[in-house]
C-alpha cells in the first residue's frame, strides 16, 4: 500500500476497518451503508492524519467521525439511498457473533433498528463499545444526563418488544418499572422510586 497515503495511516486504516465496520452496521442496521459510513470516516481521518501525532488514540477519533457522521446523515444526501431492513438475501458474514447466535443477532439488529437515532448511537456506545456515561456523552457532544435518560428509553423500548429477553438484567422484580440493572433508579432526592 505505498504511496496511498501519509505514513502509517494505510496501517491504521487497515487495522481500524472491521472495528470501525462493527460499529458502523450496529448503528446504521444495514451493512452496505455501514461500508459507505466509515469509508467516509476514513476520508475525514486521512484528510486530518497529519495532526494525528496531537490524538491521544487514532482508533478513537475514527471513532468519533463515524458516529458524528451517523448523527448527520439526514443531512447527507447519500443517506437517502438506504436499503430498507429486511430486504437483504442475506446478513453479511461476521466473524465475531456478539450475539451469542444468528438468530439472536438478526433479533436485537431489527430491534436497535427500530429505535430512534439518538437511543440506538447511545446503546451502541455504552453497551457494544463499553463507553462510561461521561465517554459517550463527550463523544456525543451531549450532557451526562442525556446518555442516561436516553440508555433508560431505549432499554425500555428494547425489554417491551422482547428484543433483551435472555439477556442479563431482562428481567424486573419488584414494581415493574424498567430500568438499565443498575444501581441506583435516577430518582434520588426527588421523591419517586424509592
Amino acid at each position: 500500500m505505498e504511496g496511498t497515503g501519509p505514513p502509517d495511516f494505510a496501517d491504521f486504516a487497515e487495522s481500524a476497518y472491521a472495528s470501525l465496520l462493527r460499529t458502523a452496521r450496529l448503528l446504521t442496521g444495514d451493512p452496505h451503508a455501514a461500508e459507505d459510513l466509515v469509508q467516509a470516516a476514513l476520508v475525514k481521518v486521512y484528510l486530518r492524519w497529519g495532526g494525528a501525532h496531537r490524538w491521544d488514540s487514532p482508533q478513537a477519533y475514527a471513532r468519533k467521525v463515524v458516529v458524528n457522521l451517523y448523527a448527520t446523515w439526514r443531512r447527507r444526501r447519500w443517506h437517502t439511498e438506504v436499503v430498507r431492513p429486511g430486504n437483504d438475501s442475506a446478513p453479511a458474514p461476521d466473524t465475531h457473533d456478539m450475539a451469542g447466535g444468528a438468530d439472536a443477532r438478526l433479533e436485537l439488529a431489527r430491534a436497535l433498528a427500530g429505535l430512534p437515532r439518538g437511543q440506538r448511537a447511545v446503546v451502541v456506545l455504552r453497551f457494544y463499545e463499553d463507553l462510561s456515561v461521561e465517554q459517550t456523552a463527550a463523544l456525543l457532544g451531549c450532557s451526562p444526563g442525556t446518555v442516561k435518560s436516553r440508555t433508560n428509553r431505549a432499554l425500555e423500548r428494547l425489554r417491551a418488544t422482547g428484543a433483551l429477553a435472555g439477556y442479563a438484567g431482562d428481567g424486573r422484580a419488584g414494581d415493574g418499572r424498567a430500568g438499565d440493572g443498575r444501581a441506583g433508579n435516577g430518582y434520588a432526592g426527588t421523591g419517586r422510586g424509592a
